[in-house]
């Protein structure tokens, strides 16, 4: 009997596989996305060939030494810096600045270790890169370029050990010879990373590479890239700001709770060093729906100023508007303070705004929330220099919140003289008055008391 193959197509957009090709992927509606899946040959090993296995006492596992890259954001968010051997993988949006980050921690290494670094480059020009490393003065004589899309081409600089560290700009530009595709494809993308891997491994070289972003957000190519590097960071920014936010979403050689901050300017991007008052414009004059709060992005303490606008509604169904807090959670505790404060909110459209556009997921930022909107609706301002800090239950009860120490020394550091917390919170801090609540109730007694 004929042994018939089954050709099988993969979406290069989800990874949705599929033995007819259409024009529409049924699983992301993305169109013309089909291309041919490429299956892998792979041969058993006979009984005479198996692999020697070792054991390996968790004793003789010494800690990677590191390459600093002499930016210190950078080498934070990674865990200490590069690893020798390690794969990282950068997203973020076009014109965000991965490559000029990259290509100053080229030349950083460069300069501070003295041995070679290769940038490899599949979208700009010799004359292009030349021009930036120029401008954010980072050219060196230890810093070699590769300019062009053939990998195999790039890598073969590589034989003999001769460079400390590579970057690759970007894992969707570059093709490998043995793949059929074109550039970005999604078996030229998968492709690309392991060679790239192979080649970190083989050279214990530290290997960064660029990825393109899809629309919503996701590293574009196959979801498996991310799996097989060692380290994912997303690079990411507001269009309107100058500042830029490094965070770890995979990292095998540290934590994923850091958050570096670079501020983009006309050198190159800049660390940011006191990032509390990144978010708060430290002015002292008490304004009726505004309170302040310590939230936590990952282990960095920011000041966040959240504002609340109550203003008398027009309509049958009074409006809530919400930037910077999710609109359901907004709903939610005007909902906790109408039924337990006895503050009437159903007259009034509620806008609720996090000063400087962070965006705060954290739950410490439930009870200022609620500050803010009494005050607003009471049009009385809260006391100066205080800071809440605590999470809200659909009961009223405030709870604890994570890493109070850290929140309250920051909150020090910063001027703040009172913080009101949880009752149920067990902890001692002599830099700041501590005012302990049970409950919403108990926190807004002064406001609920007064007419607006």
């Amino acid at each position: 009997m004929a042994n018939t193959k089954i050709t099988r197509y993969i979406c290069s957009e989800c990874g949705y596989t599929t033995t007819t090709k259409t024009g529409k992927c049924p699983s992301c509606g993305s169109w013309g996305t089909f291309e041919i899946l490429q299956e892998a040959k792979s041969e058993l090993p006979s009984q005479n060939q198996l692999p020697n296995v070792k054991i390996i006492s968790a004793l003789e596992v010494k800690p990677p030494q590191r390459i600093a890259t002499g930016i210190d954001e950078f080498d934070r968010v990674l865990g200490g810096g590069l690893v020798p051997g390690g794969v990282v993988l950068i997203g973020g949006q076009p014109g965000i600045g991965k490559s000029t980050l990259l290509l100053q921690a080229a030349g950083s290494v460069a300069e501070k270790s003295g041995s070679p670094v290769l940038y490899i480059s599949g979208e700009e020009s010799d004359a292009q890169i030349a021009l930036r490393a120029s401008r954010i003065n980072t050219a060196s004589e230890k810093l070699y370029l590769y300019s062009g899309t053939n990998l195999e081409d790039a890598l073969r600089n590589v034989e003999g050990g001769k460079f400390s560290f590579i970057v690759l700009d970007s894992v969707q530009a570059m093709t490998t010879g043995n793949d059929a595709g074109w550039p970005g494809t999604m078996t030229q993308v998968r492709a690309v990373a392991q060679r790239v891997i192979d080649c970190a491994r083989e050279h214990n070289i530290p290997i960064v590479m660029i990825g393109h972003i899809t629309k919503d957000g996701k590293i574009a190519g196959p979801m498996i890239l991310e799996h097989m590097v060692d380290t994912v960071l997303n690079f990411s920014g507001e269009g309107y700001s100058s500042y830029r936010m490094l965070r770890a979403v995979k990292n095998r050689y540290g934590s994923t709770d850091e958050l570096g901050v670079f501020e983009m300017g006309e050198e190159g991007l800049m660390p940011v060093s006191d990032k509390s008052g990144l978010y708060w414009n430290r002015d002292d004059s008490a304004v009726a729906g505004v309170a302040m709060t310590i939230a936590l992005e990952g282990n960095t303490p920011l000041a966040a100023e959240i504002q609340t606008l109550a203003v008398r509604t027009i309509f049958q169904y009074p409006r809530r508007t919400s930037r910077g807090i999710e609109l359901n959670r907004f709903q939610l505790l005007t909902a906790v303070i109408d039924r337990r404060c006895s503050i009437s909110t159903s007259n009034h459209d509620l806008y609720i705004n996090v000063a400087g556009g962070l965006s705060l997921q954290d739950p410490s930022a439930d009870l200022p929330s609620c500050a803010a909107i009494a005050s607003a609706l009471k049009n009385v301002p809260l006391e100066a220099g205080t800071c809440w800090l605590g999470e809200v239950g659909l009961a009223g009860e405030v709870r604890p919140v994570t890493r109070i120490d850290l929140r309250l020394k920051e909150a020090a550091r910063l001027g703040f003289h009172t913080a009101v917390v949880s009752s149920r919170e067990n902890v001692k801090f002599n830099g700041i008055k501590i005012v302990r609540v049970k409950n919403i109730n108990g926190a807004l007694s002064g406001l609920s008391s007064m007419k607006p």
